[in-house]
């Protein structure tokens, strides 16, 4: 008898779930520089091909350029400088070939749209290398726990008691839930923050650090609907793509850097 797809799509998700658990966990365990450069480089590049299809950038010769900022990434103290770099080099190039403009449907307008990718995902990726450069492996797994309990438990708290709905961006998200995932997170992230910080600080970032990952979420959401896709790529069976699993993430590295940088 043939398996239902309903089951083969729930075993699907299941396995590339513990996949994806196993490799982080052994990636978190080793704690090697080299070792969670690539691994979050894999992730960055792909997030970048799903980004730039969202985006509905064509212009291939963007890849190289992913790869260039990476591995100048691997060498640079703070790495997220690099889109600062990238920004003012790409933007010398389009003004030198004429190209900067606003004007829909001409070459100018195109040039510019390129450099949303350098924004999103690239940015926030470099933040999160940047994270596990200055704080160490504890502070990418607080951000990793505080992101998951934001989700996992604004989910559950939605469908036991939600109403409200919480943004266009995403139908099913509602305002009941958002606010049980904040708040069992920043419990949750303030235990673990404590570890290297005072009650009070350990509590603010924590906070801050999920209110981000529900934006980045959203922010995601939004771009996929705008697509008109359902998921942003197909790289992760049963789990769409890389960004679906990363948006919180994303969000929540560049106000963890931030604020650590500020209260450390």
């Amino acid at each position: 008898m043939e398996t239902p797809s309903f089951l083969k799509a729930s075993r699907e998700r299941y396995v590339t779930a513990l996949a994806l658990v196993g490799i982080l966990a052994a990636v978190m365990l080793i704690d090697n520089f080299f070792l969670t450069w690539a691994f979050m480089g894999v992730f960055y590049f792909l997030g970048f091909i799903e980004a730039s299809k969202l985006f509905k950038l064509q212009k291939l010769s963007l890849y190289p350029m992913a790869i260039a900022i990476w591995i100048a990434a691997y060498f640079m103290t703070n790495a997220e400088d690099l889109v600062f770099f990238v920004l003012l080099v790409y933007g010398s190039y389009l003004a030198f070939k004429n190209r900067v403009g606003f004007v829909e449907g001409v070459e100018s307008e195109k040039g510019i749209k390129n450099l949303i990718v350098f924004l999103y995902p690239t940015a926030p990726m470099l933040f999160m290398l940047s994270l596990y450069k200055d704080y160490g492996m504890a502070a990418l797994f607080w951000l990793v726990v505080i992101v998951a309990t934001t989700d996992t438990a604004a989910y559950f708290t939605g469908k036991a008691v939600g109403k409200v709905p919480f943004s266009p961006a995403s139908p099913n998200k509602t305002l009941e839930g958002v606010l049980g995932g904040v708040l069992v997170a920043s419990i949750v992230g303030t235990m673990m923050g404590m570890a290297f910080l005072p009650f009070l600080k350990a509590l603010f970032i924590s906070l801050c650090v999920a209110l981000s990952s529900i934006f980045g979420d959203l922010f995601e959401s939004s771009l996929k609907r705008h697509a008109d896709v359902k998921d942003s790529g197909s790289f992760l069976p049963g789990h769409g793509g890389v960004l679906d699993r990363l948006d919180g993430h994303l969000f929540g590295a560049v106000a963890m850097v931030v604020l650590l940088r500020g209260l450390y």
